[in-house]
């Protein structure tokens, strides 16, 4: 395995109140990504309106469904519409789709089945949602190499449409999360190379 860039972003998004998730191949997921934004283009000027939640992770769905011999790569679809609300979609290798409450996935979800059992619950709050995802991810980070080193969230905003302000986005670093069990202190990392002015070859 071969990670090419820990800090990559991969969250995307598809149309102004809908994301998705990626994991597995980056080339893989960032095609589907591209080919539906472009199909709920044309839908959106055909019938005059946003695509819901729903059409959008059917949509992906049916081109990883399509392809499931040739694509690595699973999605989470996640957003908001004013039919349905809030809603959010799981999209394994395959391309079968499941409506959940909350969905996982990529290398290090297999981690975070248990934790997620214990700490979730119905009704939290966005502060609450927002702890519990930057948790399970450095728990991820911990215990999987291809899991990243930075922690990213977007939060769809139903109340703030008026305003075109759609979501809400935050970037925690590595070097802020908390550390696990017998997780070592960074030392040179990546991120004290790029915030230095005449960074010094990483030599231990």
């Amino acid at each position: 395995m071969y990670v090419a860039n820990r800090a990559s972003d991969k969250i995307t998004q598809l149309t102004d109140n809908v994301y998705v998730c990626r994991s597995g191949s980056a080339a893989d997921s960032q095609i589907i990504s591209d080919y539906v934004r472009y199909f709920l283009h044309q839908r959106t000027i055909q019938l005059g309106q946003p695509a819901t939640v729903k059409v959008v992770a059917n949509l992906a769905r049916l081109l990883s469904y399509n392809k499931k011999d040739r694509l690595q790569t699973g999605m989470i679809v996640g957003g908001w519409d004013k039919y349905e609300g809030g809603k959010i979609y799981g999209i394994p290798l395959g391309g079968t789709i499941l409506e959940q409450p909350f969905a996982i996935g990529g290398s290090g979800s297999t981690y975070l089945y248990g934790f997620f059992d214990q700490a979730w619950k119905e009704g939290m709050t966005q502060e609450e949602a927002e702890k519990l995802v930057v948790t399970a991810v450095s728990l991820a980070i911990a215990r999987d190499g291809a899991s990243g080193g930075v922690v990213r969230t977007v939060t769809p905003l139903a109340e703030m449409q008026d305003q075109h302000r759609w979501s809400y986005k935050e970037v925690y670093p590595g070097d802020t999360l908390q550390l696990w069990h017998e997780e070592l202190e960074p030392v040179n990392s990546l991120l004290d190379v790029v915030s230095a002015s005449s960074p010094d070859p990483m030599i231990s």
